[in-house]
């Protein structure tokens, strides 16, 4: 139990900011001009700031004060990483930090929004031995089924997802190696995607959102792997859905002539929003292509295009995050709250805020109209109740709770 200081201190906020701004104790407490052995007595817990050292820590992470004792919203779960490197430990631990902050962005905002209605195949797979290339291939129709996207190419598939339920965010991390990771809340029942935007491919964003599309509907209830092996078995699973819905077998396949060449593989790429390497996959998985076709066309697109790089890569700008940039918007035109107000209300800074949502950089300091996709509540319903998104209907909204 603390002693002294501020009452109701949330430790677990401090682990959090640690990690987000990926601080040591040590660093931390030089900043805040305390020594580490405080900081450490604040994150166990034993010990709580005074007001005054409250206010330095706050100021130096960039926060409230009050954040900090604010409790945290339920940790969404474990996230499935790309890469399995230990190596990435701290980096792991920062853009976890970040989609929490993501989930405190829309359960903040959910007070006075309704999200999308969640429309997602539902799978029970407990054990990625009980998916089969023939599950993936049913899981990635009745996604484009339930969206009603039919099977030519996916025009904006960050909208799709969007309106589907999905909280999206695409950020700039400063860790190239992670292209992306999603987990589910359980505050909102409902699943968060991040995206790394260090890339500024938009082929590839599309192909890391399909991929972790497939994490979320494939291995909701499979537990995070240690394995290595089990580990690569989930990736190729989500590997092979990403493919399976962004180039469905009975469309795509018509459209590739034989024998393959790169150049009519270019031509595919445009079309179908999917890079050639992609495409090289998908056709290996098809049995349009046999192991040794693959392997010759990746051979030739390496020599020819080098191991990173297609042409065209920069044709297709990554699609943006929508929803919870609109929210925000929504609310301001309501005369819900006033701009500046939001990220008092949230508590994190305007900059962490304009990041996760989408927002362009001094948003709080001025904003441009956009259309909206959540709509105001009316009145408290339950999620099983919610209505399907209109998003040309904005509904009267229901007025914040008074202090």
């Amino acid at each position: 139990m603390s002693r002294g200081g501020i009452q109701g201190f949330q430790r677990g906020r401090l682990s959090q900011i640690l990690a987000a701004r990926r601080l040591s104790q040590v660093q931390l407490a030089s900043l805040v001009g305390v020594s580490p052995a405080t900081v450490s007595k604040w994150r166990a817990g034993t010990q709580a700031p005074e007001r005054d050292a409250l206010e330095r820590l706050a100021s130096v992470v960039n926060v409230t004060p009050e954040w900090f004792t604010r409790p945290p919203t339920p940790k969404v779960s474990l996230p499935l990483f790309r890469s399995n490197a230990s190596a990435h430990v701290a980096a792991r631990a920062m853009l976890e930090a970040r989609l929490e902050w993501g989930q405190d962005i829309a359960v903040a905002l959910s007070e006075f929004v309704d999200y999308p209605v969640l429309n997602l195949p539902s799978r029970l797979f407990s054990d990625p031995e009980e998916i089969t290339s023939e599950e993936i291939e049913l899981a990635a129709s009745e996604c484009r089924d339930l969206w009603r996207l039919g099977r030519s190419a996916v025009q904006d598939l960050a909208l799709a997802v969007e309106g589907a339920g999905v909280v999206l965010i695409r950020e700039e991390t400063g860790i190239a190696q992670i292209e992306g990771l999603s987990a589910w809340s359980e505050v909102l029942d409902r699943p968060f995607v991040l995206l790394s935007a260090d890339k500024d491919n938009g082929y590839r964003s599309r192909f890391d959102l399909a991929h972790e599309l497939g994490h979320l509907v494939l291995h909701r209830h499979i537990p995070r792997p240690t394995e290595r092996d089990r580990h690569k078995q989930l990736e190729q699973q989500a590997h092979r859905f990403a493919g399976a819905f962004l180039l469905p077998a009975e469309t795509f396949a018509t459209e590739v002539r034989m024998p393959v060449t790169l150049d009519d593989l270019l031509l595919l790429k445009r079309r179908w929003g999917v890079s050639v390497g992609a495409i090289v996959m998908r056709l290996r998985a098809l049995k349009i292509l046999d192991e040794e076709g693959a392997q010759s066309l990746f051979k030739r697109r390496s020599a020819r295009w080098g191991a990173k790089s297609e042409p065209g890569d920069g044709d297709r700008s990554p699609e943006r995050p929508r929803l919870l940039h609109r929210t925000i918007d929504l609310l301001v035109d309501e005369n819900v709250m006033p701009m500046d107000a939001i990220p008092r209300h949230i508590g994190l800074a305007a900059h962490d805020i304009e990041s996760l949502a989408g927002l362009p950089e001094g948003y709080f300091q001025g904003k441009g109209k956009v259309v909206q996709l959540a709509r105001m509540r009316s009145a408290p319903v339950s999620s099983g109740d919610r209505p399907a998104m209109d998003s040309s209907t904005v509904l009267p909204f229901r007025s914040p709770p008074k202090a």
